[in-house]
C-alpha cells in the first residue's frame, strides 16, 4: 500500500514530462520555423510564367495538336498551368523517391550533376514542398533544363530503355494517348507535356558554370 503513491507519483510526473517535450517539440520544430519563415517572400508561378522557356515553345512546335488540345497557344497562362501540372504529377508519381533536387557541395557532385544548389533556387512556389531528396536511383534532376531535347524525354517516359538501356525506371504509358491509326507514334498526353514541361524547367534559371580546368590545361604556360 505504501508504494501505491510513489507508484502513481512517478506516473503523474512521467505523463506532465511527455505532454511538456510533446509541446516543446510541436514550439521548436513547428510553430518556430512556421514564424520564422512566413516573412520570406516566395516567387509565384505566375512570376515565374511571365517568361516560358524555349523547351515549352518547342512542345506546342512538335506535338501543335496536343499542345492545342490541352494547353491552347504557347503563353504566360499555359505554361503556368503546364508548370504547375507537371509539379503535382512529379510528386504523384513519386519521381523524388528516385531523383532528388538538390546538388550538394561534397563528392565532386557538380561534376556530376552540374553547379551546387543554393537557397534562393528553392524559394518559389513550384519548390514547395521542396523535393530535395536523398536517393539517387536516377540522376539529380535540379539542373536537367535543357540536357536533352523534348522528344528524348517523351521516348524516355514512355520506354525508358529506349535511350538508356541500363535505366530501372518504370514506363509511364499512361502519359501518351493511344495513336490515332496504326503505325503512328504515341502522342504525350496533358499529363505527358506537363511532366515534360516540368523537368525541362529545372535549373532553367541557373547560369551554367565555365569548363573546368583539366591539371594538364593548368600546366600549359
Amino acid at each position: 500500500m505504501e508504494q501505491r503513491p510513489v507508484i502513481e507519483r512517478f506516473a503523474t510526473v512521467t505523463l506532465v514530462a511527455g505532454v511538456g517535450f510533446f509541446g516543446l517539440s510541436v514550439l521548436l520544430f513547428a510553430w518556430l520555423p512556421f514564424q520564422l519563415t512566413r516573412q520570406v517572400p516566395m516567387v509565384t508561378v505566375e512570376e515565374i510564367a511571365k517568361q516560358p522557356i524555349p523547351e515549352f515553345y518547342d512542345l506546342a512546335r512538335r506535338y501543335p495538336e496536343q499542345f492545342m488540345k490541352y494547353f491552347g497557344e504557347p503563353n504566360s497562362e499555359s505554361y503556368a498551368r503546364a508548370l504547375r501540372m507537371g509539379r503535382d504529377i512529379y510528386i504523384a508519381e513519386a519521381c523524388w523517391h528516385c531523383h532528388s533536387q538538390f546538388v550538394r557541395p561534397v563528392s565532386n557532385e557538380d561534376i556530376r550533376f552540374g553547379r551546387v544548389s543554393y537557397a534562393a533556387e528553392h524559394q518559389n512556389e513550384l519548390q514547395l514542398p521542396q523535393l530535395l531528396g536523398t536517393r539517387r536511383v536516377g540522376p539529380d534532376l535540379i539542373r536537367s533544363a535543357g540536357k536533352h531535347g523534348n522528344d528524348w524525354h517523351a521516348a524516355h517516359f514512355y520506354e525508358p530503355r529506349w535511350v538508356v538501356p541500363t535505366s530501372v525506371m518504370p514506363s509511364y504509358k499512361w502519359f501518351f494517348d493511344p495513336p490515332a491509326k496504326p503505325g503512328d507514334p504515341p502522342q504525350p498526353n496533358a499529363r505527358g507535356l506537363a511532366i515534360i514541361n516540368y523537368v525541362q524547367w529545372l535549373g532553367s534559371w541557373a547560369e551554367p558554370l565555365p569548363p573546368p580546368i583539366l591539371p594538364a590545361q593548368a600546366a600549359q604556360p
